[in-house]
């Protein structure tokens, strides 16, 4: 019985870690998408503010599209 009592440790301490990693996984992608969504944020204005400079008429519904 001992046996496989340690397999069932192992089995549950396999997928304790495995929980964990996916965990940190996917904080790192929400981190990484919510940066992402800032720097398109960022160069939606820049475009926009480089269309005002070159007198081009923009809303920001053309923006987006």
């Amino acid at each position: 019985m001992a046996a496989a009592e340690d397999l069932w440790q192992l089995a549950d301490n396999l997928l304790h870690e495995l929980q964990e990693n996916f965990q940190a996984l996917t904080e790192k992608i929400t981190l990484r998408m919510e940066e992402m969504g800032e720097r398109i944020d960022d160069l939606e204005k820049h475009v926009a503010d480089l269309m005002t400079e070159a007198g081009i008429d923009n809303t920001d519904e053309e923006l987006r599209h």
